[in-house]
């Protein structure tokens, strides 16, 4: 990836790591930054400057600053959490670390996360890194996937088992 070997290559990583991380929560708790993330009908120069605004005022570096300002001018911005993501499991793999991709219908809490983290670490899992995504259709629960593996625990699925329970029983 791009913006992780630009960063190797100038000693920047752990900063544009932390900030991409970081980038990537704002995404995830924001729903007013993911509506001009995913909205097409903006100017690209209209959502380019408030993104910079919004960059800025919370303290992200110029990487950051810059590459969104490319992924904006090349029309990807709804892309960008999936982008940041990838960014973050380039940097898992390359620390020797597993990827756990949860999505949740709300963002996860500080203390979730550290219980997600020892449960993980308790099935084998001792280097793991989280990416986190907001999919309200689950209606509540997780859906955790670790490499091959899926664990739904999510309100959505367990109705629909309860559904086709249901009409067999019928």
């Amino acid at each position: 990836m791009a913006l992780y070997d630009f960063a190797a290559e100038r000693w920047l990583l752990d900063d544009v790591l932390d900030h991409a991380a970081a980038l990537r929560r704002l995404i995830a708790e924001s729903p007013a930054l993911r509506a001009v993330l995913t909205n097409r009908t903006l100017d690209i120069a209209v959502s380019t400057k408030a993104l910079e605004a919004v960059l800025t005022a919370q303290g992200f570096g110029w990487v950051i600053r810059n590459f969104v300002g490319v992924i904006a001018r090349n029309r990807r911005l709804s892309r960008l959490a999936d982008i940041l993501d990838a960014v973050a499991a380039i940097a898992a793999a390359r620390r020797g670390e597993t990827v756990a991709e949860i999505a949740s219908a709300q963002p996860l809490t500080d203390l979730q996360r550290i219980q997600i983290q020892a449960r993980l670490a308790e099935a084998g899992y001792s280097k793991v890194t989280i990416q986190e995504r907001v999919d309200a259709a689950l209606l509540g629960g997780l859906v955790v996937r670790v490499g091959a593996r899926l664990y739904d625990a999510s309100l959505n699925s367990r109705l629909t088992r309860l559904h086709h329970a249901m009409k067999g029983a019928a």
